[in-house]
């Protein structure tokens, strides 16, 4: 095959090399014959359609005035579509008789693939051929036009050997991805939308995840460089959203029956159970053995499995759906007077919570090991925080009985007090010990317990690595903070909420959006002195974004257009006539 002359946009070396009389014969032809309408005529019918029933036609579409031109693009047409339509047809067929005839077709045809009223031929061969020449992709590589014009099926084959092409390609889906999320869990316009709301089968339904499985197709190869882009932007962002995107990835692939990545996944199994769990909203014993088993059964030489199975536990639906199946547990512990170290589920629940809390330093360290569940967790922790959703149950019940004043005192003294030493102690040691706190925060703030809302808010800004203001728990605490606004009109209530919590991580971009956005619905609840104060405090600074800088002018612009305008003065003379009129008597005295 002549690379140059495929390589040239030039309509001579196109046809030429394609067995075609180009411009150059007919040129040669005009400047050396003796009689030029001869050779026009010649070259005509040598170059027209070999149709001898339609020559006679020619001349009447002449005087109805339709151009030649205009009549064979019409025939190119009609006969492309069908051509097209045959092609696939042959590519739906297999064996080595359909490898051979799409070959001899593509050796015909690739030379005019510049050609754009002929290109959708030669793609359509290219995308029904398996296994297509080097000397062919390289062609589509080096003309951007081309490779724009390629289907996705011969892109990937262009991918397998250019890496970087392929991350181009990636990169912006990618993006996409990250901003859709995030969008999620700062919109301020809509409260109805929930970060946490879609089923798992919603979400991989999602644009982002299908155009990739779509790229993918069924090449190992383009599934395991996608796997890498995600570790690598996962460990330079340390954004959990990269893990949601590796599970899903690994579901949509599921859903579509890729045999031959999801048989060599060896998380595959282990993310498709999870994923059953959290569509069910609950693990059973069954799913639990099954869990564990993948866990204890990493076999020596392949613990690198750890390091993707750590990903897959570190996505937030994931960590959402362990830390509200232990809040379920502690529930069912409390009312059957069980204890926490012998509920075999909660301790899987809270293995599977550490090992994907510890997902990026095990990635960026190598060093693929299960981290040791801290026993003290179960059997001091836990059982503390218990003891404050009995608190929580005691004061509920109490609320529901006679008025009694001496045992509602003693009700209140003795189940509203300060927290248990070891629920703090554990939040600034442990990352699981912090989940589970922030958990039982949005249990109560969903139950709209002031009382324990007060007690817990305090200390969440101790958490280990600030776990409490990641997005999708703020996103949560808020939502529900938005449905409880009157409490906004007490100050011990925002005191805690504000000073106690939210203004120790206000040195966060993010932060100061979800604090923003709170306001943004309760602000008119609030006393003036105390919306004041928090707008003096969130005026953002050069250091914050321009997203920052923007909502904040909105919610300004929104709480002046929301203030009363004061009344307007009246302009009284005094001395008209109609003061001196005497005020007429109240009805009561007529």
């Amino acid at each position: 095959m002549n690379e140059v002359a495929m390589s040239t946009n030039k309509p001579e070396f196109v046809l030429e090399a394609a067995g075609i009389n180009g411009p150059n014969f007919l040129k040669h032809a005009l400047t050396s014959c003796m009689d030029p309408l001869k050779a026009i005529e010649q070259f005509q019918v040598t170059n027209g359609i070999l149709l001898p029933s339609l020559r006679p036609m020619l001349p009447l579409l002449d005087l109805h005035g339709v151009r030649r031109l205009d009549f064979h693009m019409s025939v190119v047409e009609e006969l492309r579509e069908k051509m097209v339509n045959h092609i696939n047809e042959i590519g739906k067929q297999e064996g080595k008789e359909r490898d051979q005839k799409l070959k001899e077709l593509l050796l015909k045809t690739f030379p005019v693939i510049k050609v754009k009223a002929l290109r959708p031929i030669v793609m359509a061969i290219l995308k029904n051929t398996p296994h297509i020449d080097d000397h062919y992709l390289k062609v589509l590589v080096r003309d951007r036009d081309l490779y724009n014009d390629t289907d996705t099926e011969v892109k990937r084959q262009i991918w397998k050997d250019n890496q970087s092409l392929f991350g181009d390609e990636v990169s912006p889906l990618l993006s996409q991805y990250i901003s859709e999320k995030e969008n999620i869990l700062f919109d301020h316009t809509n409260t109805s939308v929930q970060f946490f709301g879609p089923s798992p089968k919603m979400r991989r339904q999602g644009e982002v995840v299908q155009k990739l499985a779509h790229m993918i197709g069924n090449s190992v190869k383009l599934y395991d460089m996608v796997l890498q882009f995600l570790r690598t932007l996962f460990l330079r962002t340390r954004n959990v959203h990269y893990c949601t995107l590796r599970a899903e990835l690994l579901m949509a692939l599921h859903d579509l029956e890729v045999q031959d990545i999801i048989s060599v996944d060896p998380c595959h199994k282990f993310t498709w159970c999870l994923d059953a769990c959290v569509r069910e909203k609950n693990v059973d014993i069954k799913r639990s053995r099954e869990l564990q088993g993948f866990l204890d059964n990493v076999r020596r030489g392949q613990e690198q499995v750890l390091g993707d199975l750590s990903m897959t536990l570190c996505d937030p639906y994931a960590v959402n759906f362990l830390a509200n199946s232990a809040i379920k547990i502690f529930q069912h512990l409390i009312h059957n007077e069980g204890l926490s170290r012998d509920n075999p589920v909660l301790i899987l629940l809270l293995r599977m919570l550490s090992l994907g809390l510890s997902a990026w330093q095990m990635i960026d360290s190598q060093e693929f090991k299960e981290p040791k569940l801290d026993g003290q967790i179960v059997t001091k922790f836990v059982p503390a925080l218990m003891s404050l959703m009995v608190d929580d149950q005691v004061r509920t019940l109490s609320g529901k009985l006679p008025p009694d004043e001496r045992e509602a005192a003693i009700t209140i003294i003795e189940h509203s007090g300060p927290l248990p030493d070891a629920v703090e102690a554990y939040l600034q040691d442990s990352a699981a010990a912090s989940i589970l706190a922030m958990y039982y925060t949005l249990h109560v703030a969903k139950s709209k317990d002031r009382v324990a809302l007060l007690r817990i808010l305090p200390v969440l800004a101790n958490c280990k690595d600030d776990k409490a203001f990641d997005d999708p728990f703020l996103h949560s605490l808020v939502s529900l903070l938005i449905h409880n606004m009157d409490e906004f009109q007490a100050e011990d209530f925002c005191t805690a909420l504000f000073d106690e919590f939210f203004f120790a991580g206000l040195s966060r971009d993010n932060v100061n959006r979800h604090v923003l956005k709170l306001l943004w619905y309760i602000h008119h609840k609030l006393p003036a002195n105390r919306l004041d104060s928090l707008l003096k405090a969130l005026q953002p600074t050069h250091q914050h974004s321009e997203k920052v800088h923007n909502l904040f002018k909105l919610l300004k612009d929104k709480i002046s257009a929301t203030e009363e305008p004061p009344m307007p003065e009246l302009d009284i003379d005094l001395n008209s006539p109609l003061m001196s009129v005497p005020t007429p008597a109240p009805y009561h005295n007529i």
